[in-house]
């Protein structure tokens, strides 16, 4: 078990690897705690989920907007939840984002924490912070900064996760050996067919790695004003994926990294080599590097990212495998690239 702490400027975040979810009740508070989960996990999981009031969601991404949020708002008041009240995201990252931004905003912040139960929540949406809601199916338009009191990692729970949902979380895993970890990239090209076959031992490491670089980024800059934004690599290009095809987030983050690896190349910045093993890697890991979508398309959905700036936007490059760096790009310059590559 490997417990990693994140500062936050405001509160701390404890999250626990290899701990099991059995002993969720060693983290709560005694009473006075209301759970917010999905169908899935209620048929999977229900009889260990503790016994307190629970709202169930539908899984999926649809469920991350407005009106679910304030269903879940008035479904604490019916039930004499109050500010001393504790809230429990049991499940992925979108029960995750849901939880979190529910307890960030009701009666201005109550605390929170996390049983994160896929690969994807556990390495990325579950810990950091960041808790946000969709508009018109632009990803997390409306969301806070606000730390869990703890996520509990369970690696156990990844093996009744579907092969789609585990590829989900190791485009993030592969996100995060580039920004920061060249050894960690090399682990993973070596490690292919243990993390297709769900080796606990193997995702556990790697799950620790991921979140120390995770931690070391949110504590220097817990509000993305500046090196935050290396997070982003494949994100940029892949929301607008995500957006106009409806893939899955990280199947959208890999075709997000292809395009933003390319760019690098365009630029000087990253060796056709190196491009090469990163698309090998996320082939290998049996995910996507380019979508049968129009390309113009994407585009249009690019230009309202949130982290547009006038006509201009922050993008995540890459220099070399574990390094990265964040250049503000004209519009018009992604969009010429965008032409020549695709079109």
């Amino acid at each position: 078990m490997d417990t990693i702490n994140i500062k936050g400027k405001y509160s701390d975040s404890q999250i626990v690897i290899g701990e099991s979810h059995k002993n969720i009740e060693t983290y709560l508070p005694h009473n006075n705690v209301f759970i917010i989960t999905d169908s899935n996990l209620m048929q999977l999981y229900g009889e260990e989920i503790p016994e307190y009031p629970i709202f169930t969601i539908e899984p999926g991404e649809t469920s991350k907007n407005l009106e679910v949020i304030s269903n879940i708002c008035s479904w604490l008041l019916s039930e004499g939840a109050n500010r001393k009240s504790f809230v429990l995201g049991f499940g992925g990252g979108v029960v995750c984002d849901i939880a979190g931004f529910v307890a960030s905003i009701f009666m201005r912040g109550i605390d929170f924490g996390f049983v994160s139960t896929s690969l994807l929540s556990q390495i990325d949406a579950s810990v950091g912070g960041k808790n946000g809601v969709d508009l018109d199916g632009y990803k997390n338009i409306i969301g806070t900064f606000t730390q869990p009191k703890f996520v509990i990692c369970d690696t156990e729970m990844l093996k009744t996760l579907p092969p789609i949902e585990l590829s989900n979380g190791l485009a993030e895993m592969v996100k995060h050996a580039l920004i920061a970890d060249k050894a960690k990239f090399e682990l993973m090209e070596n490690s292919i067919s243990q993390l297709l076959a769900c080796n606990e031992e193997v995702l556990e490491n790697l799950i620790s790695q991921s979140v120390r670089i995770k931690a070391t980024i949110v504590a220097a800059d817990e509000r993305e004003g500046g090196e935050r934004k290396k997070l982003n690599l494949g994100h940029t290009w892949g929301h607008a994926v995500e957006k106009v095809s409806g893939l899955p987030h990280g199947q959208s983050v890999s075709i997000g990294i292809e395009f933003a690896a390319l760019l690098s190349v365009s630029k000087g910045l990253l060796s056709n080599n190196n491009y090469l093993r990163i698309m090998n890697l996320l082939t290998s890991l049996q995910l996507p590097i380019s979508a049968d979508v129009n390309p113009s398309l994407i585009f249009q959905a690019l230009v309202k990212d949130k982290k547009r700036v006038s006509e201009s936007i922050d993008f995540v490059l890459l220099n070399n495998i574990g390094i990265v760096t964040v250049e503000r790009l004209a519009i018009t310059e992604i969009e010429e690239f965008y032409k020549s590559v695709y079109v």
